[in-house]
């Protein structure tokens, strides 16, 4: 049986990697994407939903449903939004996605999208760490069968973007320096993204893949041809 993928972030930079990862791999059957804005990808498995607010999904419970995996992709930069709309979005954005999923399809799979130094304890004076920790735990006190989050550290854009500040535009020009002297600092994309998926289908041993772990993760290559 070909798995059903619900996934959100389709049109951010790992989202769009995990999307496209998806639609390549014969495993997958069906992709259900749950964006703010059409990625403008066309594609058999793919059918993409419009949600105006991840804390409202009146009449979309029918998309959670005989769900296998899910790719959680949905994300906010540090410093883009208040800290109070960066707790909702990576706080309660998860936890009402996860209570839903679990009424609909509660035997699915949970791939979740964190960032090097979450902390677990969600005992920390930067608001960052908190909140990925907070991220994770709703996602692992939910009761899925499998869950795992993923903590990358610097994530390498494999397709050219506007990157979002300067720090990030300095750290791109040195990503050859920086893989060079400390590889398990960094990690492209299209890896990590293919990382999750992989994990999702095959399975996995830890909850918590940190950089190092995910970059050793053999992923799937679609067949030539």
């Amino acid at each position: 049986m070909k798995k059903h993928v619900l996934m959100t972030g389709a049109t951010g930079m790992v989202g769009g990697e995990a999307l496209k990862a998806c639609l390549e791999n014969e495993e997958v059957g069906r992709v259900t994407s749950l964006v703010r804005r059409h990625s403008g990808i066309s594609h058999k498995k793919l059918t993409e939903v419009i949600v105006k607010d991840f804390l409202d999904y009146s009449d979309m419970e029918g998309h959670f449903k005989n769900v296998d995996l899910v790719l959680y992709c949905l994300a906010v930069y540090k410093g883009k939004v208040s800290k109070d709309e960066y707790r909702t979005i990576t706080v309660d954005y998860v936890d009402l996605f996860a209570k839903i999923l679990k009424t609909q399809s509660p035997e699915a799979v949970f791939c979740l999208f964190s960032a090097a130094g979450a902390v677990s304890s969600e005992k920390s004076r930067m608001q960052f760490a908190r909140d990925k920790g907070a991220a994770e735990n709703q996602v692992f006190t939910a009761g899925f069968p499998r869950s795992h989050a993923f903590r990358p550290a610097y994530i390498y854009p494999v397709e050219k973007r506007k990157e979002p500040n300067f720090t990030y535009r300095i750290t791109r020009g040195l990503y050859p320096v920086l893989k060079a002297i400390y590889a398990n600092g960094v990690v492209t994309s299209r890896h990590l993204a293919k990382a999750m998926l992989t994990i999702g289908l095959k399975g996995g041993d830890q909850r918590i893949y940190e950089n190092p772990e995910i970059r050793k993760i053999k992923t799937h290559e679609p067949k030539s041809g």
